[in-house]
């Protein structure tokens, strides 16, 4: 098995994640509230077997002491995938934050970023490194036949 073969394996659940996004961009467009994308890419994946909680609930705390406050994570995907979704014309750097603080503050090992863009589906992948808390960007490997 190659390097890219074993790469594509070992990262396919997010070939398939926004595949399935993919089929609700083509559906819905662009110009819905993210809800309505959050519910159909539930409902999808769900259909491929996967485990999805929609707006699961991050407790908050300081220290040790329980705050009343909870962040909602738009969709986590068999426990360990956090899929933050998006309807806006781009993303920025703001949103990139978002996803890894929650992916810091859960130990999650992946993080999705969908944009559902009035230009298309846009898709990024990462993956926490549990030893360094170091978030890096999946790159997609091509193959040169």
């Amino acid at each position: 098995m190659t390097y890219i073969d074993e790469h594509d394996e070992r990262y396919q659940f997010f070939r398939i994640i926004t595949g399935e996004a993919m089929r609700v961009y083509n559906k819905y467009r662009y110009g819905l509230l993210e809800s309505a994308y959050e519910a159909a890419l539930k409902y999808l994946l769900e259909q491929q077997g996967f485990n999805v909680s929609r707006q699961a609930l991050l407790p908050i705390y300081w220290d040790d002491v329980l705050l009343d406050q909870k962040y909602r994570l738009d969709l986590v995907i068999n426990g360990n995938i956090i899929v933050e979704l998006k309807a806006i014309s781009h993303i920025e750097t703001v949103h990139r934050r978002q996803l890894f603080n929650y992916m810091n503050i859960t130990h999650l090992p992946y993080g999705m970023l969908i944009n559902f863009s009035p230009d298309g589906l846009y898709s990024e992948w990462y993956l926490r490194d549990t030893k360094t808390d170091n978030i890096e960007k999946i790159k997609l490997l091509n193959r040169i036949e």
